[in-house]
């Protein structure tokens, strides 16, 4: 249908073409912000970015989620997702009580970031390694035995437990989501000429990023391994030991080939997660404020999983290295297993209550010659109408009684029921994961930064 205009109105039109930019920008400002940039260097941390039109379409053109818009959406998930997971941990009994508001505490830091990542991964730790630890968990309970003398078997995780491997994770992760908040002021601000950085993950991009994944990695890839492993056919080795001696099942530093696979699979669970919810740079935001220099290649999407994937299994023979030298294995030697202690905790052997008995020994010695006996050899004087076996049959009730908490860990020709099996008691398995947490996760960073060729004293640039 044609249509005719009244009057002296007369629409003109032109074709439109890729080379229709907008309003045309004064002749000292040549380009949009949204035009093709120049970068200074290979790094995306080095953007030269354009000079801001003084119209105020640099906002518009951005259209940045600010930091307000992220938080409110992040809790309409995050909440009902961090409810679920307390629910499940508290109906599987997979969490103490105090183990459940770390892990809340620990929800609530991953989910302020403003990307989905470090929640993610968070989620698919605890599922995938609760999941690890009930497979065959009646088997495996067998295998080794508790401090306080049932089977045993991983119970309920404290808040030791949790902290010990998200700890560093939940650092990392608050530390970058105050980076991209503070990144995000910085392009919105006019009156910062220059600001570098990306708002999503480029190659060569955030090195904290490459520390929360290392993390996750490296503690699914342990878990998993100390969960499934100690259901290999054979006896592990130790792993500190120049012939790989073999050592019970559950010893700190025994490995096994199903339990780096097994190390692997976990790795590789996390890795994969990351990848999905890593908000990767693409060709849309190539050369624009904060996108990045272009999408991911085939390439290097494999080189990242791979070398992720084999960092995690580093990360578990860490930890069996760590645990073989410096946490103690202890043995029952009536059964021949591994005495696993409560929550992580350190197992007392004999030895460990030495001054205790020396003290009870001085005591009896003291008490013997007030009673005008001889020493410790003494015999104490008794009234004729004790019962004798009255008293020995309450002496043997209290030796074995579990109450007592004086009671020694000996048998009854007072022969240690626990030994040594290998390494120092200088910590504990808490501290063990832990430590071996903080060293891949920042290890990661290290070898990514001499990798990608990104100072590692820019981690906290902006």
């Amino acid at each position: 249908m044609e249509r005719t205009f009244r009057g002296s109105f007369k629409p003109t039109c032109k074709p439109h073409t890729h080379k229709d930019r907008g309003p045309e920008l004064p002749p000292s400002n040549p380009r949009a912000p949204s035009a093709d940039v120049t970068w200074s260097s290979p790094s995306p941390k080095h953007l030269h970015i354009p000079p801001r039109p003084p119209d105020g379409s640099w906002q518009s053109a951005r259209q940045i989620t600010t930091p307000e818009q992220s938080i409110t959406m992040k809790a309409i998930y995050a909440f009902p997702a961090t409810l679920a997971l307390v629910y499940r941990a508290w109906s599987h009994q997979s969490l103490t009580p105090a183990g459940i508001v770390a892990a809340v505490i620990t929800a609530i830091a991953h989910a302020y970031h403003p990307w989905n990542l470090p929640f993610a991964l968070l989620c698919t730790f605890f599922l995938a390694g609760t999941r690890a630890t009930k497979v065959k968990h009646d088997a495996k309970a067998q295998m080794t035995m508790a401090s306080r003398g049932t089977s045993g078997g991983e119970g309920a995780r404290t808040h030791v437990q949790v902290f010990a491997n998200s700890l560093m994770a939940s650092c990392l992760s608050l530390l970058h989501a105050y980076q991209l908040n503070k990144r995000k002021g910085a392009i919105l601000d006019t009156t910062i000429p220059n600001p570098s950085g990306t708002l999503c993950f480029s190659w060569g991009g955030d090195l904290l990023v490459i520390g929360i994944i290392a993390n996750y990695a490296a503690v699914a890839a342990d878990t998993f391994s100390s969960e499934l492993g100690i259901l290999a056919k054979g006896e592990p080795h130790l792993i500190t030991s120049p012939t790989l001696r073999k050592v019970p099942r559950g010893t700190n530093g025994g490995v096994t080939p199903l339990g780096i696979a097994a190390g692997a699979l976990g790795s590789m669970i996390i890795v994969t997660a990351s990848m999905v919810f890593l908000p990767l740079c693409g060709d849309d935001s190539a050369g624009k404020v904060g996108g990045g220099l272009g999408a991911w290649t085939t390439q290097q999407r494999s080189t990242f999983m791979l070398g992720m994937t084999l960092w995690g299994v580093l990360g578990s023979l860490l930890d069996s290295v760590l645990g073989a030298v410096f946490q103690r294995s202890v043995r029952d030697v009536r059964t021949g297993k591994i005495v696993e202690g409560e929550g992580g905790a350190k197992v007392l052997i004999a030895s460990d209550s030495g001054d205790h008995a020396d003290k009870n020994l001085k005591l009896a010695t003291i008490k013997a010659a007030a009673l005008h006996g001889e020493g410790k050899d003494a015999v104490e004087k008794m009234a004729a109408n004790v019962d004798v076996n009255a008293l020995e049959t309450s002496d043997e009730k209290k030796r074995y009684d579990p109450e007592d908490k004086h009671r020694k860990p000996t048998m009854g020709d007072a022969k240690p029921s626990r030994v040594v099996e290998t390494g120092w008691d200088l910590l504990d398995n808490n501290d063990v994961n832990f430590l071996m947490a903080f060293t891949m996760s920042i290890g990661a960073m290290g070898v990514a930064s001499l990798y990608w060729g990104v100072p590692i004293e820019t981690i906290l640039d902006l």
